[in-house]
């Protein structure tokens, strides 16, 4: 946390790992968090400029140097929850950064306490 506002998304040591990993071979990279379709709801890896962030598209934090962004939609759904970007043994998503690696992103999520829903409320105030 900085100060009493809670991080709404942080990363395992593993995760930041792999993402300098990605970094050292594709340059700045970012993320942003599948809603469905072909990958489920992953977290997606791509250098920067290979997608077009939206104006609407809602900034969580940064993780390892790497902005990390969800829809609108999906943030109203998950705006209560904190994410941990992790990483497990499986294959990525396929137009994610990490695919091929036979190790693959993913999010691990808890809910925020009252008190860190209220910090969250009062800084976006």
């Amino acid at each position: 946390m900085t100060s009493n506002v809670p991080l709404r998304v942080e990363a395992t040591t593993k995760a930041l790992d792999l993402i300098k990993e990605l970094q050292d071979q594709h340059g700045d990279v970012l993320f942003h968090q599948s809603g469905g379709c072909c990958d489920g709801s992953s977290p997606m890896c791509y250098a920067v400029g290979d997608y077009m962030i939206s104006d609407d598209d809602v900034k969580l934090g940064e993780v390892g140097g790497a902005k990390f962004y969800m829809s609108p939609s999906q943030f109203e759904y998950w705006k209560h929850t904190h994410l941990t970007l992790d990483v497990v043994p499986g294959r990525g998503g396929m137009f994610s950064l990490e695919n091929g690696r036979e190790e693959r992103f993913h999010i691990r999520s808890r809910i925020f306490s009252d008190a860190e829903v209220r910090a969250l409320e009062e800084a976006a105030a």
